[in-house]
């Protein structure tokens, strides 16, 4: 018998509510994150200046660092993947990144997620959904005694913060979706195959057997990530590395594809900022746009000469944007036009 479209939702939200928390594990594959939503550690962005900390919390142990300002709410940065760390956050073309520049007003707050990055690999038969990363920011939040906070989630961050706002919406204060992810991961748009067809053909020909491989196939996928041919450049000639788990990132990308967080969107009451790069070809500009229209009163904000990386191509003005959507001061378009 078929299960009706309210009781299948029904059934998503209690499981991110923690009702189902079972480890879903499933062959690797490269390309699904690849074709997901970002990158590798880059330790030429930021990484040397690091100075966090570790968490135990009760699932997980994570790793975390704070910038910036001792008052004022915090933001709390979210990063793609998933299967990565947080360093391409500090990517800039300038003498400091774009988190580091809002961080003279707010503290920052970094971590890397479940199983990624500095934070501890996982254990057998550890436990790693949507349900868990979101459990781990509400663990995070009360542990450094933060009551409400704002939230910037971009790529796969956003699809997160999201969860985190469906489940969390009395602890947040602003949220900020950056290129992100749908609210139902099966209807995010990839652009790859219709403007760089032949980049992601000889990106999907590579069978990745070693890291000399996995670099090959990483770099193609880094290259279309761009609006600017001198921005792309600039940025693979830093890359050092490829750190991506590829466990964590198909783990999750199963349980994601189980989920639908799009009608919740409407309950959000929270301001909402959404930006997207005009030429993301890694998540279509409709997805962020769709995403705007479902949560009344959000903000919409277009960078015209970024691809998927705004804080990067255009440092300037996503710091103005963000400072200033923090700041409680208008920005962007808004709509109410699929909200009833």
């Amino acid at each position: 018998m078929p299960v009706s479209t309210a009781v299948r939702h029904h059934l998503h939200v209690q499981r991110l509510k923690g009702k189902d928390l079972s480890m879903i594990r499933n062959p690797c594959r490269v390309f699904i994150i690849i074709l997901f939503c970002h990158l590798a550690a880059l330790p030429a962005f930021g990484q040397q200046f690091e100075s966090g900390k570790f968490f135990q919390g009760q699932g997980a142990t994570l790793y975390y660092e704070i910038r910036g300002a001792k008052t004022g709410t915090p933001l709390l940065v979210i990063n793609g993947g998933p299967g990565v760390d947080h360093t391409y956050m500090h990517s800039t073309l300038h003498p400091s990144s774009a988190l580091d520049e809002l961080a003279g007003d707010r503290p920052i707050i970094f971590y890397d997620q479940r199983g990624v990055g500095k934070s501890p690999a996982l254990k057998a038969g550890q436990s790693c959904t949507v349900a868990d990363q979101v459990a781990d920011l509400e663990a995070l939040r009360a542990y450094l005694g933060y009551e409400r906070i704002n939230i910037l989630g971009h790529s796969f961050g956003g699809y997160l913060a999201m969860a985190y706002a469906v489940r969390y919406p009395e602890r947040i204060d602003r949220l900020i979706l950056c290129d992100s992810a749908a609210p139902k991961f099966t209807e995010t748009l990839f652009l790859f195959e219709k403007v760089f067809p032949e980049t992601n053909e000889r990106m999907e020909a590579i069978k990745v057997t070693d890291e000399a491989t996995k670099k090959a196939a990483f770099l193609y996928y880094f290259s279309m990530l761009f609006y600017s041919a001198k921005n792309r450049d600039t940025y693979l000639a830093k890359i050092t590395t490829i750190n991506a788990n590829i466990e964590v990132g198909d783990t999750l990308r199963k349980d994601m594809e189980e989920l639908d967080f799009t009608p919740e969107l409407p309950k959000f009451h929270f301001p909402t900022l959404v930006m997207t790069g005009r030429f993301d070809m890694n998540i279509a500009p409709s997805v962020a746009y769709t995403i705007h229209k479902a949560i009344s009163g959000s903000r919409f904000v277009v960078f015209e000469q970024s691809g998927h990386l705004p804080f990067y191509e255009e440092q300037e003005k996503f710091v103005q944007t963000v400072k200033k959507f923090l700041l409680g001061k208008e920005v962007g378009s808004e709509t109410r036009t699929m909200n009833r």
